[in-house]
């Protein structure tokens, strides 16, 4: 496969955005739907959640898009049940604890309802005020991202979020993971951002897989590489546990590059 700079990859645009997120909604709901009893009570990667506690999450996500007012509401609520945490961990918990009763098949009828309405929501915002609206005015965390920017939750961070938990519950309960060409956008981004912050030596990445692409860090000769599927990938630069390969060759430096690298999810 050709070797793409990956400082070159277009930023998704917004009618793109629209087929991806509605590819990821009909893929995540065909995984939830095939969930089993015993799935629900299942860990995941994300520290004291479960697959349910996951989908009402999700839920909670897509409930909240046209509807800002509830995630402000839940921030709230967050700072006085768990002061402890940030805004964005906080008011996750509140979206968890709001459903806390639901059992997995009703969360699923919800994410059904209510995903691709949050979906379209976005779409109907204007294209200059999803540009100015910026995100850290509710949470703080959005100063870390690489687009401080309603425009950037909507063309990468909504199909991201639900991508990514798509494979948490794929690691938790054995779902296969079935991947297409939307797949391949979404990592893209994440190569994208993970170049935009790229401080390391020149290093390759080949990524393999339906999702995957090789693509290069940085300015000159590669000296180092990271070979792993794409998935692997994601799971490495997201912080959590490796499943899968993580290859690495060249340069000392460059190598302690990619094994430190990280891209917010």
């Amino acid at each position: 496969m050709p070797t793409v700079a990956a400082r070159d990859i277009p930023r998704t645009s917004a009618v793109r955005a629209h087929e991806v997120n509605e590819a990821e909604i009909r893929a995540t709901l065909a995984m939830m739907g095939s969930l089993g009893t015993d799935a629900w009570s299942r860990p995941t990667a994300c520290t004291g959640w479960t697959v349910r506690d996951m989908v009402a999450h999700e839920v909670g996500q897509y409930e909240e898009l046209p509807k800002p007012w509830l995630m402000i509401s839940r921030i709230r609520h967050a700072r006085q049940r768990h002061p402890g945490l940030g805004a964005l961990d906080g008011h996750n918990e509140s979206q968890i604890e709001d459903r806390r009763d639901v059992p997995g098949p009703e969360l699923v009828r919800e994410f059904a309802r209510l995903a691709p309405r949050g979906a379209r929501s976005m779409r109907r915002v204007p294209a200059p005020v999803r540009r100015r609206m910026r995100l850290s005015m509710i949470f703080p965390e959005g100063k870390e991202l690489p687009e401080d920017t309603m425009e950037y939750l909507n063309s990468v961070l909504v199909a991201r979020d639900t991508w990514m938990h798509r494979v948490d519950i794929s690691d938790a309960t054995g779902v296969p993971l079935v991947l297409d060409e939307h797949d391949r956008e979404i990592v893209n981004q994440v190569v994208l951002d993970l170049a935009l912050d790229w401080t390391g030596p020149p290093c390759l990445l080949e990524l393999s897989g339906p999702a995957g692409g090789s693509h290069r860090l940085g300015t000159g000769p590669p000296v180092a590489t990271l070979r792993a599927d794409a998935v692997v990938f994601a799971r490495h630069v997201s912080g959590r546990q490796p499943r899968g390969e993580l290859h690495y060759e060249g340069d000392e430096d460059g190598v302690a590059a990619l094994v430190t690298s990280r891209v917010m999810f």
